[in-house]
């Protein structure tokens, strides 16, 4: 089982290191939006309190695209219709994807947070490789949540919609823009059952008041809970012979 995740997810690497326009795009874009934020916000405090919640999202958002957009290219290529014929088990399928499209997620994540770190210069607190783990934390629900989705569009085009269904509402309502508590109740109750509270509370915990893994459990084990209901699902959604 192990040896057909890692062959699968050797293979989805070496497709998308192949795409070197992708490649560039996976490094370049994030640090131009990156560079964006911190041209507009030149105020060192205002930055220093907004970019961290903005840093979840980028990665949420990042992370999504690149796994959602490049499993449903794997099934319009009919790559992952000729795996679902061979004697591999969706399981391995599920995790080898995972595996190889983690990769990506976690090299933006890096890029992302060491440029706003070393090139923006943002000021934070907490233990750097406790704040990288987090990060990578919510790059594995990202992917996660780009997989399962994926099973629901037909095209890039489709998929791309629901950017502003599933990602844009979360950044209004998550406390990345206004305190969550600041919101209307029903909005209040709405934002306790999404992905996005947990990862900003998370990381500005870590990085506005300097806490640690450990005083963040239930953000980690809600983030952790999603993950795995989220691939549990993308694997029941593949079928032999299906095609979305």
């Amino acid at each position: 089982m192990f040896s057909n995740i890692i062959t699968i997810a050797r293979r989805s690497i070496q497709q998308l290191v192949r795409d070197r326009r992708t490649i560039a795009l996976i490094i370049v874009v994030p640090l131009v939006i990156a560079s964006l934020i911190g041209v507009s916000l030149p105020n060192k405090a205002v930055l220093n309190q907004t970019l961290p919640a903005l840093l979840a999202v980028l990665i949420l958002f990042f992370g999504f695209l690149l796994s959602g957009i490049s499993f449903l290219r794997e099934r319009s290529q009919g790559t992952r219709e000729r795996l679902m014929a061979s004697p591999v088990s969706r399981g391995d399928i599920i995790f080898g994807y995972l595996l190889g499209f983690l990769l990506f997620a976690i090299l933006q994540t890096l890029v992302l947070f060491f440029y706003t770190v070393y090139i923006i210069k943002i000021d934070f607190m907490g233990d750097l490789w406790q704040i990288i783990i987090f990060q990578i934390l919510i790059g594995i629900l990202a992917v996660c949540l780009g997989i399962f989705l994926s099973a629901f569009a037909r095209n890039e085009f489709q998929m791309v919609q629901f950017i502003p269904l599933i990602i844009i509402p979360q950044v209004f309502i998550c406390g990345v823009l206004f305190p969550v508590n600041t919101q209307p109740e029903w909005l209040q109750w709405i934002a306790k059952f999404l992905p996005l509270t947990y990862g900003v509370d998370g990381i500005k915990a870590m990085m506005l008041e300097g806490k640690g893994l450990l005083d963040i459990g239930k953000e980690i084990a809600v983030l952790a809970s999603y993950a795995v209901v989220l691939m549990a699902l993308a694997g029941i959604s593949l079928r032999r012979g299906h095609v979305a």
